[in-house]
């Protein structure tokens, strides 16, 4: 299988255009949900595997957290990290074992995080124990209460760099994620990010406030990356066996010294999920599937380019669809 990929890679970078790359996608916080996975893990017991050993990785009953919360709990950074990582692993493994793997990976922000554990680069108690205390590490940067981040509809990036810019003197708030055309989200201290979302708005935008627990990839979280790397120095990072498209530069990284900086770089800068999906496209990409609970990346992606083909894979009807999609195309690993 691992010959295919990169024939397919080779073929495609070499001109021969008509090769179609399949891309997974990985989802982040926020795609949480209680009763997720539900269905998945009584159906597949290679997904149960998944979450029995990510559990024992990192000390807590994932598959307990994961159906029945409660909310609070599932929320919470720390907790809502490791699960989310676990369901789009475990769906991983469904796919790749019925014979759909892709060429390509990238993940939004925790994302990334399984997109390295698909590219073979980190294993998965070793990225369950990074975003782990990455999330532990982000709830105690700012405290409770002065970070914020909002979602901005309607603006080009000019627009939300200038707005961020006139909102400063308030407090910190700077763009966070250039999720697609026309969103963006903002994220800083309560103050600013309020701010910001006021111009915003009398610039006819909308703006809504986000229910998160601290303000993400933004420069508050500068101390985040700094206790990172003690992490990320102490675990095992391999070249990785397929191009991941990187957050912070919408380009590929593959060795472990481009892996391990991206990562850093990624806390406190902005995800540039447009121009990776974009630079995919270009690279060959012609389907995403967005591999892990919720429907965001397919939402997205279908926003910055409506030629591809997009999968949102969560649920066992879904896994169906999608593989049925497979033996349609003649496509797979």
């Amino acid at each position: 299988m691992g010959d295919r990929r990169f024939s397919l890679v080779d073929q495609y970078r070499s001109g021969k255009r008509g090769i179609a790359l399949i891309a997974f996608v990985f989802p982040g916080q926020g795609a949480q949900r209680v009763g997720m996975m539900g269905d998945i893990l009584e159906k597949f017991p290679e997904a149960r595997a998944v979450f029995e050993g990510a559990g024992q990785a990192i000390g807590r009953d994932l598959i307990d957290l994961c159906l029945r919360g409660p909310e609070g709990e599932l929320t919470k950074t720390v907790n809502a990290q490791p699960a989310i990582l676990a369901s789009s692993v475990a769906i991983f493994e469904i796919l790749k074992s019925r014979g759909l793997a892709p060429q390509v990976v990238a993940g939004l922000s925790l994302g990334e995080y399984t997109a390295l554990v698909a590219a073979g680069s980190i294993e998965l108690g070793d990225s369950l124990r990074l975003v782990r205390a990455r999330g532990t590490y982000m709830q105690e940067a700012v405290p409770e209460g002065e970070g914020a981040m909002a979602a901005i509809i309607g603006l080009d990036e000019n627009m939300i760099n200038e707005i961020c810019a006139g909102a400063s003197d308030e407090g910190i708030v700077e763009p966070a994620n250039l999720n697609s055309p026309g969103q963006v989200i903002v994220s800083g201290r309560v103050r600013g990010v309020n701010k910001a979302a006021s111009l915003a708005r009398a610039a006819g935008a909308s703006a809504i406030p986000l229910k998160v627990s601290a303000p993400f990839h933004c420069s508050l979280m500068r101390p985040v990356a700094a206790r990172l790397e003690a992490d990320l120095d102490r675990t095992d990072i391999r070249r990785a066996s397929l191009p991941v498209f990187a957050n912070v530069s919408a380009t590929i990284v593959r060795s472990p010294g481009e892996i391990k900086q991206s990562l850093l770089e990624q806390v406190y800068s902005p995800v540039l999920w447009d121009r990776s999906v974009r630079a995919m496209i270009s690279y060959g990409v012609r389907a995403f599937v967005e591999v892990g609970p919720g429907k965001t990346l397919t939402s997205l992606i279908r926003k910055i380019d409506r030629s591809v083909s997009v999968f949102s894979v969560q649920d066992v009807p879904s896994v169906d669809a999608v593989l049925s999609w497979k033996e349609a195309a003649a496509v797979g690993g």
